[in-house]
């Protein structure tokens, strides 16, 4: 199974490429894409019908503004989709999170915190180790990492106090 990591413009990329990174770091088939639902909404429904048959486990979407690509995506498809609120100029995501928080009932959109796609990223890696034990691990061996990141910086702090 592979993810797909969409945004409506190039101008997300900055914020969704931390998703694409991690995805690839633990060993997860990605395509990116430009899917834009309001100025390609004929592709964006077509990406979205297709997206079990392309073999996509999981797709991630990143949209700013009216946010509309994470909720549209999922009308058209049961693959499960994580947005990610893209931080805007002018209301910082808050209009993308709330956007993307408030769908109907019946067609779901995991949410992840405004800007953080590398968390949609660990989520989609999490749901596809449901049924894949080597990414289980890669994904056990990433939180004892985190860990031991958490526990150095810990020690350094307590030796420089004292």
């Amino acid at each position: 199974m592979k993810v797909a990591v969409i945004m409506g413009s190039q101008s997300d990329w900055p914020v969704m490429k931390d998703a694409v990174d991690f995805l690839r770091d633990v060993g997860v088939e990605v395509d990116v894409r430009i899917v834009s639902a309001h100025r390609t909404p004929e592709g964006m429904a077509e990406f979205a019908r297709m997206a079990e048959t392309r073999g996509y486990g999981v797709i991630i979407a990143g949209a700013g503004g009216a946010a509309h690509l994470p909720g549209m995506t999922a009308a058209y498809t049961t693959v499960p989709v994580v947005g990610v609120p893209v931080p805007s100029r002018h209301l910082q995501g808050l209009d993308s999170l709330l956007s993307i928080v408030q769908m109907p009932s019946g067609v779901p959109v995991a949410t992840v915190a405004i800007g953080q796609a590398k968390n949609a990223a660990i989520l989609a890696a999490e749901i596809l180790a449901l049924s894949d034990s080597d990414l289980r691990q890669r994904l056990h061996q990433y939180r004892d990492i985190m860990k031991q990141e958490v526990l150095a910086t810990d020690q350094a702090l307590d030796r420089s106090e004292s």
